[in-house]
């Protein structure tokens, strides 16, 4: 890290580290098959691109989402738009950009896509299963569960006419796993869900998108979990049940976002303040939930303690002498109680000024925070590929004017009466 002479707070995110995930997951999938990489997890340009060269594909979910893809080259016909409710207006601009797929959650949203793509050819949909049991030892639930996400596998029973044009199934079963036995069993409930839906609906499907639930650690040091023997014992599963699948009929899919990006990025942020609160040591830090995990106020991610970015420019050695602060709270500069990272940590005795360092920070860090709350300016994302800095970007908010709709005649002249004497 001291080569990176870089203005604090920032994300650096680390190319190599993205290909290295990106093989470790292909070499744990059957093949021949399809990986999408999910935006959610990190849209930056920078990391959809060098995944894009590997030959991945993408899971966008918002109009955002796909310009990124298709601006890092992602070709049109290896995106899958998804998603639980879509505008109108989304699905038309999906439809005219040729994304290759619509991932459709109801009989609302398959006759939606149906009225967009009326006249422009064909648009392929895969219809998303929410299917009718849990499967054990889940992540966050994504199935089995009263849920926006998908249609029941009980309702696609009862009426299969109405989805006998969809073109494939996209299943999603469960999310963040590390173990293989628990990765195998929602994989192999998503192939048989799968398999017993393609005969309800009598159609031989092109695609069938079976998720992905791949886990990552997040925001604490550690390595990418391996799926030793993953891929020969799916593989063995889709003989079974998609007898052409070798052969691409159907293509199988698998979507990842926290693995292909999660070790990729680390935070790096300055303590602004060390204090003794009721006895309580309190490290206030440039970083909060502003910048990493939003959610942490609702308890959605666990506590996060950093660590000392010992060979930082300016930090060259653990000054500390070994001193550790017990039962620390760890907090950013928000104007909110909820601006909490870790309540009782056990970090270095830092001072104001440090560096701190938060690893494995690539998915679900910046873009899934809140970074409007408070106006504080977003931390630098700085892209490095072979050791070297080869971007640095910030992203900022700008409110824009809109052409305001359907107002009346005088809320209309005051607002026209005030853009005259701004402009004046």
């Amino acid at each position: 890290m001291a080569e990176l002479a870089i203005e604090t707070p920032a994300y650096v995110y680390d190319l190599d580290e993205v290909r290295r995930a990106c093989r470790l997951l292909r070499e744990s999938l059957p093949q021949p098959s399809l990986l999408m990489y999910s935006l959610k997890a990190n849209p930056h340009p920078a990391i959809v691109r060098a995944l894009a060269e590997l030959g991945c594909a993408a899971e966008v979910c918002s109009p955002s989402e796909l310009a990124v893809a298709l601006e890092a080259g992602v070709p049109p016909e290896r995106v899958q738009y998804t998603g639980p409710g879509k505008r109108d207006v989304d699905v038309a601009a999906a439809v005219r950009a040729r994304a290759g797929w619509l991932s459709v959650d109801s009989l609302a949203g398959l006759r939606q896509v149906g009225q967009a793509a009326a006249g422009s050819g064909r648009v392929r949909c895969l219809l998303r299963i929410n299917d009718q049991a849990q499967v054990p030892r889940q992540g966050l639930a994504m199935t089995g569960v009263a849920s926006q996400f998908g249609i029941d596998a009980s309702l696609v029973a009862q009426q299969p006419r109405s989805f006998r044009a969809i073109a494939g199934l996209h299943l999603y079963l469960g999310t963040n796993l590390s173990d293989e036995e628990s990765l195998l069993a929602q994989l192999a409930t998503a192939v048989a869900s799968a398999r017993r839906l393609t005969e309800v609906l009598d159609i031989e499907p092109e695609l069938v998108n079976l998720g992905g639930g791949f886990g990552a650690p997040f925001a604490r040091s550690g390595d990418l979990p391996r799926f030793g023997t993953l891929a020969g014992r799916l593989s063995a599963l889709l003989d079974d049940a998609f007898s052409g699948w070798r052969g691409g009929r159907p293509a199988i899919a698998f979507e990842s976002g926290r693995y292909l990006s999660g070790t990729c990025g680390y935070l790096v942020t300055r303590v602004l303040d060390v204090k003794q609160s009721h006895g309580q040591p309190v490290v206030i830090l440039e970083s909060g939930i502003n910048h990493l995990g939003g959610m942490s106020g609702l308890r959605r991610v666990p506590p996060i303690v950093p660590e000392l970015a010992v060979g930082f420019p300016g930090q060259a050695a653990d000054e500390t002498g070994g001193r550790r602060l017990r039962d620390a709270i760890i907090t950013g500069p928000l104007c909110t109680p909820l601006d909490t990272w870790a309540r009782a940590a056990d970090m270095p005795a830092v001072r104001p000024g440090d560096v701190v360092r938060v690893p494995n920070v690539g998915a679900y860090g910046l873009s899934a925070s809140l970074l409007a709350f408070l106006g504080h300016p977003a931390p630098c994302e700085v892209v490095v590929d072979a050791g070297e800095i080869t971007e640095v970007s910030r992203l900022t908010l700008v409110r824009q004017a809109q052409e305001p709709l359907g107002l009346d005649g005088r809320t209309q002249e005051r607002l026209n009466h005030k853009e005259e004497a701004r402009t004046r």
